[in-house]
Parts: C-alpha cells; sequence; structure tokens
C-alpha cells in the first residue's frame, strides 16, 4: 500500500465516521460510496477502522477530550474524526504507530484542514504514551449514557455481558437450504474448500463459521444451497408452525431472510411479502431467485391495508402472519455499530407506537385460528413484552400461543388485571453472545375469535 493510498483511506475514514457522528448517514451507505473512490483492495483496511472507530467511539472519544484544550467547532468534526480513527488504529489495529501517526497527520491536509497537523499529531502521540484512561462507565462501556441506563435497567445482571457482546465482532452464520442438501453434507463442502465451521447450537440449518469470508468462497452460494443469516434470525420460521398449503404474509419482510427460510422449510406455502421501500424489496426479489422460490411480493406499508388487503390477497385471511416489526436494532449493534450514535432515546417512543400500531391493523387480517408471530432485533422491554401486553390487554380474540422451545434465555411474563385467565409467558428474550446469536424477541399469538366473515379494516 502505498503512502497515497494510505492518506486516501484514512481521509475516506475520516469522513464516513464524521457523517455518522452528524446523524446524516448510515456506516452501510457511507461505506458504499467511499468505496468508489478507493481501491477495491483497500475496503476491508476501511471498513475495519470505520466498524472499529464507531463500536469503541465512546471510549475513544472521552480518552481524546483529555488532551484538548477545548472542543472542537462542529464544523471541524472531521477533524475530531480523524482523531478518533487515529486513536482506534493506535488501541485496536496492527497498525504500526507511525505509521497511525504520520499518516493522520498527512490526512489532515487531504481533508484541507493543514492547520490541524499539529493538533493530530500532538493528540496520537499523547494517546499512544498514555495509559488505561480513566472513564465514566457508560464510556468505558461504548454505549451512549441514554441506553447504556435503559439495558442496565432491564438486564441489571447481564448488562456486562451485552455491552461486551456489542462491542465484539459478529461472527459470519450461514443457513444451509435443507431442501437441497443436509447440514452435515455443507459441513464437508466447507471443509474441503478449508473454511472451518461448526454446527450452532439451536437452529438445525445454522452453520457458524470461525472466520468470515466472502460469500464467493462459500460452496453452492450462488446457486441457492446456502444464506447468510444469524442463528436467531433462524429460529423465526420453526416458530410459525409452517404446513404446506398455508396463506402467509410476512409484513416487513425485506431483505427477505425470513420469507426465504419460510420457503426453502416447507413447500406448497402461499407467501406474500411487502415492504414500503423499494430498493430493500429488490433485495428481497433478488434473494427469491437466487434460491429458486417464489413469493407475491409487493411495495406498500403494511399499516394500511385498506390500501392494499383487496388488491394483494383478494380480501382473503392469512394462516400465518410474520410481523419482523421495525425496532431501535439494539439487538444487534455489533453488526451496525453506528446504531449508538444514529438512534436517539426519543425514536423509541415513536417506534413502539409503530409496532403498535402495525400490530393492530394486522390482526384482523389473521383468520381465526391463525397464528401471529411478533419479532424485534430489539433487547428493550418497552419494545417486546410491553407492546405485546399493551397489545392482549386490548384485543379480545388474542391469546398467547406459548414457546416450548430450549433455547429459550428468558421469558418475559405479562400481568393482565382485567383478564387473569389470559395471562401467559408473552415470548421469548434473547441476548446477543459474544460467539453466538444476535440479541432478539419472539411473541407467537394466536387468533381465539369463532369463525365467521374477516374483520373489518
Amino acid at each position: 500500500m502505498s503512502r497515497k493510498q494510505k492518506n486516501n483511506v484514512r481521509t475516506e475514514a475520516a469522513k464516513v465516521v464524521s457523517v455518522v457522528m452528524r446523524q446524516r448517514g448510515s456506516l452501510d451507505t457511507l461505506l458504499a460510496e467511499a468505496t468508489k473512490r478507493i481501491e477495491q483492495s483497500e475496503y476491508g483496511f476501511l471498513q475495519e477502522i470505520c466498524y472499529g472507530t464507531l463500536r469503541h467511539f465512546f471510549s475513544l472519544q472521552a480518552h481524546i477530550n483529555q488532551y484538548l484544550k477545548k472542543p472542537l467547532k462542529d464544523k471541524d468534526s472531521d477533524v475530531l474524526a480523524l482523531l478518533l480513527t487515529g486513536a482506534y488504529q493506535l488501541s485496536y489495529m496492527r497498525v504500526p504507530d507511525y505509521a497511525a501517526i504520520n499518516e493522520s497527520v498527512s490526512a489532515a491536509v487531504l481533508l484541507n484542514k493543514p492547520w490541524a497537523k499539529g493538533l493530530v499529531n500532538a493528540v496520537l502521540r499523547k494517546v499512544k504514551d498514555a495509559q488505561e484512561p480513566q472513564l465514566k462507565p457508560a464510556d468505558k462501556a461504548d454505549h451512549p449514557l441514554w441506553l447504556y441506563k435503559k439495558i442496565r435497567a432491564a438486564w441489571p445482571d447481564e448488562a456486562e455481558s451485552i455491552f461486551a457482546a456489542n462491542n465484539l465482532k459478529a461472527p459470519m452464520t450461514l443457513r444451509v437450504n435443507l431442501s437441497r442438501l443436509s447440514r452435515e453434507k455443507y459441513l464437508e463442502q466447507l471443509q474441503r474448500v478449508e473454511i472451518d465451521a461448526e454446527k450452532t447450537a439451536f437452529s438445525e440449518a445454522g452453520i457458524q463459521l470461525c472466520e468470515a469470508v466472502d460469500v464467493e468462497r462459500l460452496p453452492g452460494f450462488s446457486e441457492g444451497d446456502v444464506s447468510v443469516q444469524d442463528e436467531a434470525a433462524q429460529l423465526v420460521a420453526p416458530l410459525l408452525e409452517l404446513e404446506p398449503g398455508l396463506s402467509v404474509l410476512d409484513a416487513c419482510a425485506a431483505p427477505g431472510g425470513k420469507t426465504c427460510h419460510m420457503l426453502e422449510s416447507v413447500t406448497e406455502l402461499k407467501v406474500t411479502a411487502l415492504d414500503c421501500e423499494e430498493h430493500r424489496l429488490q433485495q428481497l426479489e433478488e434473494n427469491l431467485q437466487r434460491l429458486g422460490v417464489s413469493a407475491k411480493t409487493a411495495c406498500v406499508d403494511a399499516a394500511q391495508p385498506q390500501l392494499w388487503w383487496e388488491a394483494i390477497n383478494t380480501g382473503e385471511q392469512f394462516d400465518r402472519i410474520l410481523l419482523d416489526a421495525p425496532c431501535s436494532a439494539s439487538g444487534v449493534i455489533r453488526r451496525h455499530p453506528d446504531i449508538k450514535l444514529l438512534r436517539r432515546e426519543t425514536d423509541i417512543v415513536a417506534l413502539v407506537e409503530t409496532q403498535t400500531m402495525l400490530l393492530e391493523a394486522l390482526w384482523p387480517l389473521l383468520k381465526p385460528g391463525g397464528k401471529l408471530l411478533y419479532t424485534t432485533c430489539s433487547i428493550l422491554p418497552e419494545e417486546n413484552e410491553e407492546v405485546v401486553a399493551s397489545f392482549l390487554a386490548k384485543a379480545d380474540d388474542a391469546m398467547v400461543s406459548a414457546l416450548d422451545v430450549e433455547w429459550n434465555q428468558t421469558v418475559s411474563k405479562v400481568t393482565k388485571t382485567a383478564q387473569p385467565e389470559k395471562s401467559a409467558q408473552s415470548g421469548c428474550q434473547l441476548l446477543p453472545q459474544q460467539n453466538g446469536y444476535d440479541g432478539f424477541y419472539f411473541a407467537r399469538l394466536i387468533k381465539t375469535a369463532p369463525p365467521g366473515k374477516a374483520d373489518s379494516i
């Protein structure tokens, strides 16, 4: 890697982190744009700096602040980002100290901030020479204060392990297409191409790689033999208790991992997959095509069935509904560390409103005796059991369908004073594991209304 290339990569990293800091873009989108401006061979280096800096943003920022005489101005957020990315290289990467410092100093010029060369040099040298900094608990945990407090309150005994898991790289987990071959056969194929892997503990289709690889190295990937999907997400399809011929609605389906898993698991399913974002729905359709399965797809707002139900499903109710609701994504922070900076505490209230609205809008579309599975990749109770409890308190025809599973890590309970006979275990909460699955919530509801005409919507 030439000196010029290193400067370009570090400059791009500072630009990406700066935009995320200002809450003006997501990490994945910004990295995709940045890759157009660097050599393809440099992408791994860029990705490591950006992901790592955002994982450890709060501790790095607290450390750097000790050496700044005064805070940098908002217009110099790129300089702060350069300091953060430089500090990350010094603290966490196998980059020679002189390279991390000198190339960061040179990158200040490429950011059109030549005045910052001395500042970058001085601060990073102090970071290099410093002992372990004394940080506040939230900064040391590398979480924003509001989220740190929420996790502490919800999971006092598990909080430290949650913080630790969130700050590590997530493992790469595969879902074998069992309609094509067995997990054992695919493990043999991986062994032949020298990719080390092991079975997941709870998903019968899951394989966890010892080290992440490019999907192009995976045997049979383009032919649909395997997909990339976290183990927790792989537990969704079995909980729907699918049977051939059932009509299934996947209400917030993109990018389609759970949709495809359903279709791999059971033949002759009639699946309708919705999403409100066209580009994400396109990803779903590409996944369906790669796996050789089919579903009815539509770009609509699932919360407004009065606009699409008749046209898409001719007013027929569904046997099963999967509502993988929009959420804080607090259970998948290790995969998306920019969540720590992009998500605000005020977002939770709005998300709960959306989750509740979706549940109430989709419930009339479920047949009597049908089952709705409510899931999120959140670990916050207000998005999970509290949403389910609120819905049950208002729905006379809804009951909890107990989840009798061996992987139930934490069971949340719902107390309903008006109808105590409906009190039950509301669902299962998985917490992120340091070398395992993501954080995920599951609650299955069954419709108890007697057979009759479809509910009005």
